[in-house]
């Protein structure tokens, strides 16, 4: 496959959204409205993250907004479509670039570190809610699913970079630039689940450093890809 085709085929394309968009009422028409709505969506994210989707209950989403039930019902029909409302939010917040394409002034290894780094601080601003997000997988297969192509999403992009990288002699011209992107990434996502929602510590019993993760998820990366040492 020719650096070219790998462009085409992975080019930067929009990230499914994370929400079951179908679920998704229109906007309310006035500003009181979207207070109230924005109000209640808050108040479920603090909920799900509290007590998981599976207990999460409508009433006490209410209490947690100060809103009525009457309220509630104005804006969404159930949990699903509450839920669909705040992955809708939260899904910009948890955005990340994938690896961004290398210039030919720049130094690889740093915007390597930079992509793991933008990566690593939005997991670990959601924590709460990526573990939610494990949760709500493991029960819903449309949510899966969805989960499933936004991951493809940066997968590709990151495919991308590494098919540049080889391009300039810069990463391992035998790895299959896929393949590889797939390898590493979920790498980095499940080191992020461990580090930042099951809390695993380090080898001496504490709180593993955010800096130590940026730098192995980054070296490793590196090492992976076979990148030139460093002068």
């Amino acid at each position: 496959m020719t650096t070219r085709t790998v462009h085409e085929e992975w080019d930067d394309q929009p990230a499914p959204s994370m929400a079951a968009t179908d679920l998704l009422r229109e906007p309310p028409a006035t500003p009181r409205g979207a207070r109230t709505r924005a109000a209640l969506v808050a108040a479920a994210r603090t909920v799900f993250e509290r007590s998981g989707y599976l207990d999460a209950r409508l009433t006490d989403i209410t209490k947690e907004a100060n809103c009525s039930t009457g309220s509630f019902y104005t804006y969404f029909d159930n949990k699903e479509q509450v839920f669909a409302a705040v992955l809708e939010v939260a899904q910009e917040d948890m955005m990340h670039p994938g690896m961004k394409r290398v210039q030919d002034t720049d130094d690889p290894y740093a915007v390597l570190e930079a992509s793991n780094r933008a990566y690593l601080e939005a997991y670990r601003r959601n924590a709460k809610l990526m573990g939610l997000l494990e949760q709500v997988a493991h029960i819903d297969p449309a949510f899966a699913d969805l989960r499933r192509q936004r991951a493809d999403a940066f997968i590709a992009r990151n495919a991308r970079g590494i098919a540049e990288l080889q391009a300039r002699g810069i990463a391992d011209k035998e790895l299959d630039p896929m393949l590889a992107s797939r390898a590493l990434s979920g790498m980095v996502s499940r080191l992020a689940y461990n580090v930042f929602v099951a809390i695993v510590n380090g080898t001496d019993g504490t709180p593993v450093d955010f800096d130590d993760v940026v730098f192995t998820t980054t070296r490793i990366w590196a090492n992976g890809l076979r990148f030139p040492e460093r002068s």
